[in-house]
Protein backbone atom coordinates (compact mmCIF):
# COMPACT_ATOMS: atom_id res chain seq x y z
CA UNK A 1 0.00 0.00 0.00
CA UNK A 2 2.61 2.42 -0.36
CA UNK A 3 2.70 5.28 2.21
CA UNK A 4 -0.41 5.07 3.23
CA UNK A 5 -1.19 5.57 6.79
CA UNK A 6 -3.84 2.80 7.08
CA UNK A 7 -3.80 3.61 11.45
CA UNK A 8 -5.07 7.36 9.80
CA UNK A 9 -7.13 6.28 7.37
CA UNK A 10 -9.43 3.93 9.75
CA UNK A 11 -9.57 6.48 12.56
CA UNK A 12 -10.74 8.95 10.02
CA UNK A 13 -13.18 6.86 8.37
CA UNK A 14 -14.45 5.50 11.79
CA UNK A 15 -15.00 9.25 12.70
CA UNK A 16 -16.91 10.79 9.98
CA UNK A 17 -20.04 9.29 8.05
CA UNK A 18 -19.02 11.29 4.93
CA UNK A 19 -16.24 11.12 2.89
CA UNK A 20 -15.46 12.37 -1.04
CA UNK A 21 -15.65 10.59 -4.30
CA UNK A 22 -13.12 11.61 -7.34
CA UNK A 23 -15.46 9.54 -9.74
CA UNK A 24 -14.98 9.29 -13.22
CA UNK A 25 -16.35 11.61 -15.49
CA UNK A 26 -17.16 14.16 -13.03
CA UNK A 27 -15.80 17.61 -12.77
CA UNK A 28 -15.16 17.48 -8.76
CA UNK A 29 -15.37 15.24 -5.89
CA UNK A 30 -18.79 13.88 -5.02
CA UNK A 31 -19.88 13.69 -1.21
CA UNK A 32 -21.16 10.10 -0.04
CA UNK A 33 -22.22 8.80 3.63
CA UNK A 34 -21.04 5.69 4.11
CA UNK A 35 -19.91 3.08 7.36
CA UNK A 36 -16.45 1.50 7.78
CA UNK A 37 -16.56 -2.29 8.34
CA UNK A 38 -13.41 -4.58 9.23
CA UNK A 39 -10.70 -2.49 6.95
CA UNK A 40 -12.99 -0.90 4.37
CA UNK A 41 -15.47 1.56 3.87
CA UNK A 42 -19.14 0.79 2.32
CA UNK A 43 -21.04 3.16 0.01
CA UNK A 44 -24.44 2.70 -1.24
CA UNK A 45 -26.02 4.32 -4.58
CA UNK A 46 -28.56 4.07 -6.96
CA UNK A 47 -32.53 3.81 -6.59
CA UNK A 48 -35.47 5.52 -5.52
CA UNK A 49 -34.35 8.38 -3.10
CA UNK A 50 -30.67 7.33 -2.38
CA UNK A 51 -27.36 8.85 -2.89
CA UNK A 52 -26.43 9.53 -7.04
CA UNK A 53 -23.21 8.29 -7.46
CA UNK A 54 -22.28 7.88 -10.94
CA UNK A 55 -20.11 5.16 -12.28
CA UNK A 56 -19.12 4.00 -8.78
CA UNK A 57 -20.68 0.25 -9.12
CA UNK A 58 -18.68 0.35 -12.33
CA UNK A 59 -15.63 1.64 -11.12
CA UNK A 60 -12.36 -0.26 -10.65
CA UNK A 61 -10.42 2.19 -8.54
CA UNK A 62 -11.76 5.56 -6.75
CA UNK A 63 -9.69 8.27 -4.87
CA UNK A 64 -11.86 8.59 -1.66
CA UNK A 65 -10.91 11.87 0.37
CA UNK A 66 -11.93 11.99 3.50
CA UNK A 67 -12.39 14.81 6.15
CA UNK A 68 -11.16 15.78 9.56
CA UNK A 69 -13.86 15.67 11.96
CA UNK A 70 -12.63 18.80 13.96
CA UNK A 71 -11.99 21.35 10.91
CA UNK A 72 -13.96 19.57 8.13
CA UNK A 73 -10.91 20.20 5.72
CA UNK A 74 -8.83 17.43 3.89
CA UNK A 75 -7.22 14.57 6.34
CA UNK A 76 -5.90 12.33 3.82
CA UNK A 77 -6.45 10.67 0.63
CA UNK A 78 -6.14 7.11 -0.67
CA UNK A 79 -7.03 5.41 -3.85
CA UNK A 80 -9.51 2.35 -2.80
CA UNK A 81 -10.30 -0.64 -4.79
CA UNK A 82 -14.13 -0.87 -5.29
CA UNK A 83 -15.84 -4.02 -5.37
CA UNK A 84 -19.54 -4.70 -5.31
CA UNK A 85 -21.14 -6.72 -2.61
CA UNK A 86 -23.78 -9.10 -3.72
CA UNK A 87 -27.36 -9.42 -2.23
CA UNK A 88 -27.61 -12.58 -0.48
CA UNK A 89 -24.25 -12.85 0.66
CA UNK A 90 -22.58 -13.45 4.29
CA UNK A 91 -21.01 -9.91 3.56
CA UNK A 92 -24.40 -8.38 2.26
CA UNK A 93 -25.98 -9.67 5.68
CA UNK A 94 -23.09 -8.02 7.59
CA UNK A 95 -23.26 -4.80 5.92
CA UNK A 96 -26.55 -3.46 4.65
CA UNK A 97 -28.06 -4.00 8.75
CA UNK A 98 -24.96 -1.37 9.33
CA UNK A 99 -25.96 1.07 6.07
CA UNK A 100 -29.14 0.78 7.34
CA UNK A 101 -29.24 1.75 10.67
CA UNK A 102 -26.83 4.90 9.48
CA UNK A 103 -29.84 5.74 6.90
CA UNK A 104 -31.12 8.29 9.32
CA UNK A 105 -33.82 10.15 6.98
CA UNK A 106 -34.97 6.53 5.37
CA UNK A 107 -38.83 6.46 4.28
CA UNK A 108 -38.83 2.68 5.43
CA UNK A 109 -36.46 0.96 7.51
CA UNK A 110 -38.03 -2.49 7.77
CA UNK A 111 -37.87 -2.99 3.77
CA UNK A 112 -34.76 -1.01 3.35
CA UNK A 113 -32.47 -4.20 2.84
CA UNK A 114 -34.90 -5.48 0.35
CA UNK A 115 -35.28 -2.70 -1.53
CA UNK A 116 -31.42 -2.03 -1.60
CA UNK A 117 -31.54 -5.48 -3.31
CA UNK A 118 -33.78 -4.98 -5.82
CA UNK A 119 -32.67 -1.36 -7.14
CA UNK A 120 -29.45 -0.23 -5.50
CA UNK A 121 -25.41 -1.17 -4.89
CA UNK A 122 -23.75 -1.52 -2.16
CA UNK A 123 -20.10 -0.47 -2.97
CA UNK A 124 -16.66 -1.75 -0.87
CA UNK A 125 -14.42 0.96 -0.98
CA UNK A 126 -10.68 -0.87 -0.04
CA UNK A 127 -7.54 1.22 0.62
CA UNK A 128 -5.00 0.07 -1.64
CA UNK A 129 -2.59 2.98 -2.01
CA UNK A 130 -1.79 6.51 -0.93
CA UNK A 131 -3.45 8.94 -3.78
CA UNK A 132 -0.95 11.26 -5.79
CA UNK A 133 -0.86 14.85 -4.48
CA UNK A 134 -4.33 16.73 -4.96
CA UNK A 135 -4.51 19.71 -7.90
CA UNK A 136 -4.70 22.82 -6.05
CA UNK A 137 -7.80 22.95 -7.49
CA UNK A 138 -9.29 20.09 -4.83
CA UNK A 139 -7.44 22.35 -1.94
CA UNK A 140 -11.03 22.44 -0.12
CA UNK A 141 -13.96 20.01 -1.76
CA UNK A 142 -16.57 22.20 -2.79
CA UNK A 143 -20.08 21.15 -3.20
CA UNK A 144 -21.62 20.14 -6.21
CA UNK A 145 -23.45 23.16 -7.93
CA UNK A 146 -27.18 23.42 -7.17
CA UNK A 147 -30.24 24.88 -8.75
CA UNK A 148 -31.66 24.61 -5.46
CA UNK A 149 -32.15 27.94 -3.44
CA UNK A 150 -34.35 28.65 -0.30
CA UNK A 151 -38.05 28.62 -0.79
CA UNK A 152 -38.28 32.01 1.24
CA UNK A 153 -37.17 33.98 3.90
CA UNK A 154 -36.34 32.40 7.03
CA UNK A 155 -38.82 31.27 10.02
CA UNK A 156 -40.04 33.78 12.67
CA UNK A 157 -40.42 32.70 16.11
CA UNK A 158 -43.50 34.19 17.65
CA UNK A 159 -43.89 34.78 21.44
CA UNK A 160 -39.92 34.65 22.22
CA UNK A 161 -37.72 36.67 24.01
CA UNK A 162 -35.11 38.65 21.52
CA UNK A 163 -31.42 38.42 22.61
CA UNK A 164 -29.83 40.94 23.29
CA UNK A 165 -27.10 40.28 20.09
CA UNK A 166 -30.77 40.88 17.93
CA UNK A 167 -31.47 44.42 19.32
Amino acid sequence: MGDLNVALVEEAARKSGLLWLDLPGLPQPRAAWHVWHEGSAYVLTGGEGEQPMPGLPEADRVTVILRSKDKGGRLVSFVAGCSQVVPGTALWDEVAPQLAKARLNAADHEAQADRWAAGSWIVRLTPVEAAAQAPDAYAAVRPVPTPATTAGPPPRMLGGKRRQADR
